[in-house]
């Protein structure tokens, strides 16, 4: 049985902060948890926070985190991350940060994840999954949901071609993204505003855990993508 924990108590977190150390303060994790950690804390702990002066600012951080911008209406900017995620505004975002400020997506989200996995078996001496969580949207649905960025000691997807479906034929598509769920789940604990920046998910399938990487796993490369 899945049970989602939700770490409370961090607090503001601010460049320099060992989130391991703040999670390990204020939670008591086991072998085989999964840490589902939301990217704005661990961007402000890696000093990816800058100031704006004004919406030009914005855009030119816009353009610098992108590799390529996709559509574009209005201050609504759709562009390829330099990581290669598509979402609105290369990641730049305004919420939960100080007024003039805007909060930028780590550099590399998966060696974010591999870092607060070390530091928990380092410090906590446990052996758990990480995952980096953002919120997105997603083409052709409204709403918004947390997918993973970044992830470290838990499968990001689990293939299942091959094996047989509930009729006994072999499934021949199905790749589960995994990372993707436990992040989304992870949201319903967290919220958007109740402070809460990360959550621990007990139960998972103990299969899972493994070295593994969002941006080797999850992002489509261009060959593979109907759409470019």
């Amino acid at each position: 049985m899945i049970s989602l924990i939700p770490v409370t108590g961090i607090g503001e977190v601010s460049a320099g902060d060992e989130i391991a150390e703040l999670v390990l303060a204020n939670a008591e994790l086991a072998d085989y948890d999964v840490l589902v950690v939301t990217q704005k804390v661990v961007s402000k702990a890696e000093g990816r926070v800058i100031a704006l002066s004004g919406p030009e600012d914005k855009y030119r951080a816009v353009l610098s985190e992108s590799r390529r911008v996709l559509r574009q209406r209005g201050e609504l900017v759709i562009a390829e991350t330099k990581h290669g995620f598509v979402c609105a505004n290369a990641g730049v975002d305004l919420s939960n940060v100080a007024p003039g400020q805007a909060c930028l997506l780590p550099v590399d989200p998966d060696r974010s994840a591999r870092h607060i996995r070390d530091a928990l078996r380092a410090r906590g001496g446990v052996e758990v999954g990480v995952i980096v969580s953002d919120t997105f949207g997603r083409p052709w649905r409204n709403g918004v949901t947390d997918v993973a960025i970044g992830c470290a000691g838990i499968a990001a997807v689990v293939d299942l071609r091959g094996q047989p479906d509930a009729n006994g034929r072999p499934l021949a598509a199905t790749e589960v993204c995994v990372a993707d769920e436990l992040a989304a789940a992870a949201e319903l604990a967290k919220g958007k505003s109740s402070g809460v920046p990360a959550v621990i998910v007990r139960g998972v399938d103990r299969s899972w855990f493994r070295e593994s990487s969002v941006r080797a796993e999850v992002v489509r490369g261009h060959a593979g993508d109907l759409f470019w």
